[in-house]
């Protein structure tokens, strides 16, 4: 049995846990879209990454659109660190 068939007996078996399934596609989904478009691919994955470890450390499974969106927010801030260790420093010229 392929990996895809067992994903899909899985998602088929409770209508409730197919439900959270959807929500944590959609919301890395959108969360790993918005990264590449503004920071790259390498940024994307290395944030889908922080993310799914992110989803591995909680306890239970989020059951609203909130709580997914809260993994979402943690792993924002990292990415912003990053980020920002990464870009070169610029200084203001004061008068």
């Amino acid at each position: 049995m392929n990996s895809l068939a067992r994903y899909e007996s899985v998602k088929n078996s409770n209508p409730g846990c197919a439900s959270l399934i959807t929500m944590a596609e959609q919301e890395l989904s959108a969360f790993f879209n918005a990264v590449t478009d503004l920071f790259g691919s390498e940024q994307a994955e290395i944030s889908a990454e922080d993310w799914l470890r992110e989803f591995i450390e909680i306890d239970g499974l989020p059951a609203s659109t909130r709580e997914w969106r809260l993994i979402t927010a943690r792993v924002s801030t990292r990415l912003a660190n990053r980020v920002n260790a990464s870009s070169p420093s610029t200084k203001f010229i004061t008068a």
